[in-house]
């Protein structure tokens, strides 16, 4: 029993180690095979994650049996049984001894699995620590022996190291890591949605349709951009909106991550000074910043003149190129929305 228990324990190391690589979720799909093999020998093994376009999974890793079988397992029949066992409402895996009917009766097993020579196993669906439903972890085996209980229940303690393993946001939880004292995050994707940043909080100022979210957009012209949300509930009167280019190893689908954190330093600049700054720094000439503001040319001339100080800055080019790089930027567009609404 006690070399059980140690071996469970090595196991589970492993699989946390795993699990926190910077690799892709298939790279570390493939390489959870061999800890999930001493736990169950195998003799073949579907990880998937959940494709919504298709309405199947999409394998991260497939391995024991032929290209045929590994596309059926990826359709749609498997969804609608795993919904029909109950498994996505729950996080402890199934033999097929537990099904509550016999597999035979079930689609996937009478078409493909029981054909295929497969007679056990244990399946589970994977879900991320903030609910998410990710994916499907199947394990089956040629012989009908049952597999233990320790082994199902060794799989439901791994579950949630599991479902990080593959949870393909992860890579974009962690380069938001990045900013100090992220208060609350978000996702841009292609198809210019908003999602959820797993580890951080929602924000008024970062849903769908928020001139927050446009001017991001906009301004994702660099591995990292920032700028200033006007936010009187702030000490400071600001937020810093830093937005990052989507990793390399995150779901192609995924084209940015914007991040609010405080703003502690605004280099001694006055609210009015970073107001005419943003304008500067948008092309604005003195009439126009005069206009936009509603205030006289040579109120805009004098805090130019401030601004250059401030910044020690021998011209308006070399003060908007020294706020831009210290993320001392309003954007025009965020001069009329300042942020009140609480998170």
């Amino acid at each position: 029993m006690h070399g059980s228990a140690d071996a469970a324990g090595r196991i589970a190391v492993e699989v946390s180690q795993i699990a926190a690589t910077p690799d892709s979720p298939a790279q570390r799909a493939a390489a959870l095979l061999a800890p999930l093999h001493r736990l169950l020998p195998f003799d073949g093994a579907w990880l998937a994650l959940r494709d919504e376009d298709s309405g199947g999974h999409r394998s991260l890793v497939s391995s024991g049996w032929d290209r045929n079988t590994a596309a059926y397992l990826d359709g749609p029949v498997l969804v609608e049984e795993i919904e029909q066992l109950g498994m996505t409402r729950s996080h402890t895996p199934l033999r097929v001894t537990d099904f509550p009917l016999p597999a035979s009766e079930l689609r996937s097993w009478a078409e493909c699995l029981l054909p295929a020579g497969f007679r056990e196993g244990l399946g589970m669906c994977l879900f991320a620590e903030d609910g998410r439903h990710l994916g499907f972890l199947g394990l089956f085996t040629g012989s009908p022996t049952i597999p233990s209980r320790a082994a199902r229940d060794q799989l439901a303690a791994l579950g949630p190291a599991l479902g990080r393993a593959i949870d393909p946001l992860q890579s974009a939880a962690a380069a938001a890591q990045v900013v100090h004292g992220a208060t609350a995050g978000v996702i841009l994707t292609r198809s210019r949605e908003v999602q959820a940043l797993p580890g951080l909080p929602d924000h008024a100022a970062l849903r769908h349709g928020s001139p927050v979210l446009a001017t991001a957009r906009e301004v994702l012209d660099n591995p990292q951009t920032s700028f200033l949300l006007p936010a009187p509930v702030e000490p400071s009167g600001y937020l810093r909106v830093t937005c990052l280019d989507a990793p390399d190893n995150a779901p192609h689908y995924l084209t940015a991550i914007v991040v609010l954190s405080p703003c502690r330093d605004v280099g001694g600049l006055t609210n009015r000074e970073l107001e005419i700054l943003g304008l500067v720094i948008a092309g604005y000439h003195n009439a126009q910043a005069a206009q936009h503001l509603t205030v006289t040319q040579r109120t805009i001339a004098t805090h130019i003149e401030h601004i250059l100080t401030k910044l020690d800055a021998g011209s308006r080019t070399l003060a908007a190129v020294r706020a831009q790089r210290r993320g001392l930027y309003i954007p025009p567009a965020l001069l009329a929305h300042p942020t009140n609404e609480s998170p």
